[in-house]
């Protein structure tokens, strides 16, 4: 056993179970289902993914079959989604994920995928709505002398598969630093219907629950030490259209903090994944506004920096996803940090309850929006899935203001982020209050559906699609239907023109 195995694992029945990431693989069987950490390339296991997809590699050039059911939090990274779908290993995947090789098995239809909201996901489990839950494979940063278990980097969905899970297996990664213990907020499950009790939060700092899981140490088959670091991904610098995007943002925050429509410290801040999103944060930096508050699923760069700059108070988050340069700066600070920052279960960050009281403002991405304000997130024409709708629309449903961010065109200009009809809905109309493009803002709170698509129009559209979308709003309004014009055997026009000819554009 080496020193850091020692320091990391104190509780001395655990270091009975120390093995290699190979024989904690063995532990997991053909058709199991599985319950993996991590949440958006935090916390997840690194040892045992890779080691399992040897194996489940080695079984099939065998001729035997050897696949799982694998459910995480949210997204992963290479080194676990990745090299389980590349050995062909997974034959049913939920609620989120964003590697490329797991991607092109979902479009190829090898992979089962359930998109879901992330809110969600606890419960069903919890009902069995996707079978027994065989193994949890969990990464964390410690294990304390009593057995009590220091999370890592990503909380998501741990505590419950650790509960429902007949087996345990840990991946202690000491590459995780040691003063994570105390960031941690594990509030027991919340229950079921209808013994369900209110989750106590109050406010976004506020503390409800344990810095530490507490679980059941016979189900702990396996103790595998690691070294291993996150997928740290790297934030491109803000472009001028994602400048031009925060800068809308953050001017209409200060006209509605005059208008007496919003506090002077805004309301709790909760941003999606991305560089755009990411940039929206970044362009707080320089604004008029202090003592901030997050309340969101991820907290990344921008909202770190806006900590340690003394801007924000504090954030509360599922998981830390920090490109290299900011992962160094949270080590370097970790000690002031660990007061300021909280990690939760995303059954409690993602709560529909919480985020309505507490009045989060809600900053998300999307793959297009359609003139009268509805947004698909997840499918590229319409059939081929990205990512997933993660906690969007848990906060898009429930915030108290809900923006979507895009740049109005993409692939150079071919493909319109402003379209007649989008080609899948994930967020409809009645929940999404703003849109936004580098072309402007559209404002869509109290607007009636043909108010909407010209505001959209007008602010949002890229001017190479302006008038081709003018064009079809006014002829579907001369055929009828005027509360919500569309023409069916158009709407969907510019994907199949894309499809056809790889451009939206008529040539």
């Amino acid at each position: 056993m080496t020193a850091n195995a020692a320091e990391r694992v104190q509780h001395e029945g655990l270091r009975a179970k120390i093995m290699s990431a190979e024989q904690a693989a063995s532990f997991i069987k053909d058709g199991m289902n599985v319950g993996i950490s991590g949440f958006t390339g935090a916390g997840y296991p690194k040892a045992v993914p890779a080691a399992l997809a040897k194996q489940m590699e080695e079984a099939h050039e065998r001729g035997e079959q050897f696949t799982i059911g694998m459910l995480t939090g949210a997204s992963t990274a290479a080194d676990c989604d990745g090299v389980l779908a590349q050995a062909k290993g997974v034959h049913f995947r939920t609620p989120f994920q964003s590697d490329p090789t797991l991607r092109n098995s979902i479009n190829a239809g090898e992979v089962n995928y359930v998109d879901m909201h992330l809110s969600h996901v606890e419960q069903q489990v919890r009902f069995g709505f996707y079978g027994k839950m065989d193994v949890a494979l969990i990464e964390i940063t410690g294990i304390l002398p009593d057995g009590r278990i220091i999370p890592s980097m990503g909380v998501g969905t741990n505590n419950e598969w650790m509960k429902a899970a007949d087996k345990i297996i840990l991946e202690v990664n000491s590459r995780q630093h040691i003063l994570l213990e105390g960031m941690h907020d594990i509030h027991p499950d919340i229950g079921t219907p209808p013994n369900r009790k209110p989750i106590p939060l109050e406010k976004p700092d506020g503390r409800i629950g344990s810095p530490y899981f507490d679980i059941d140490l016979s189900k702990v088959v396996a103790v595998v030490v690691t070294d291993l670091p996150d997928r740290n991904s790297k934030f491109a610098d803000p472009d001028e259209n994602s400048k031009r995007i925060a800068s809308q943002i953050i001017d209409f925050f200060s006209h509605e903090v005059k208008a007496g429509r919003l506090p002077a410290n805004l309301l709790p801040l909760q941003s999606g994944v991305g560089n755009v999103a990411n940039a929206v944060l970044a362009g707080l930096q320089d604004s008029p506004f202090e003592n901030l508050y997050g309340y969101t699923e991820v907290l990344q760069d921008g909202m770190l920096d806006l900590i340690l700059n003394g801007k924000m108070v504090s954030a509360s988050a599922t998981a830390l996803s920090f490109s290299p340069e900011a992962l160094q700066r949270f080590n370097d600070n970790i000690e002031s940090l660990r007061s300021k920052i909280i990690l939760r279960p995303q059954e409690v960050t993602n709560h529909p309850e919480l985020i309505r009281r507490l009045g989060v403002i809600g900053m998300n991405a999307m793959i297009e929006a359609d003139i009268f304000g509805n947004v698909n997130s997840t499918h590229v024409m319409g059939t081929r899935m990205m990512n997933g709708i993660g906690g969007s629309g848990d906060f898009t449903r429930n915030a108290f203001w809900s923006f979507f961010v895009s740049p109005s065109v993409a692939k150079d200009g071919k493909i319109s982020c402003i379209v007649p009809m989008v080609s899948h809905h994930d967020h409809t109309e009645h929940d999404v209050m703003f849109i936004v493009t580098e072309q402007g803002m559209a404002d869509l709170r109290g607007k009636a559906p043909r108010q909407r698509a010209k505001l959209i129009i007008e602010n949002c559209a890229h001017p190479d699609y302006r008038d081709m979308l003018r064009d079809y709003l006014d002829r579907a309004e001369k055929a009828g239907g005027l509360h919500t014009p569309h023409m069916l055997n158009e709407a969907l026009s510019w994907h199949q023109r894309f499809v056809e000819t790889g451009d939206m554009r008529v040539k």
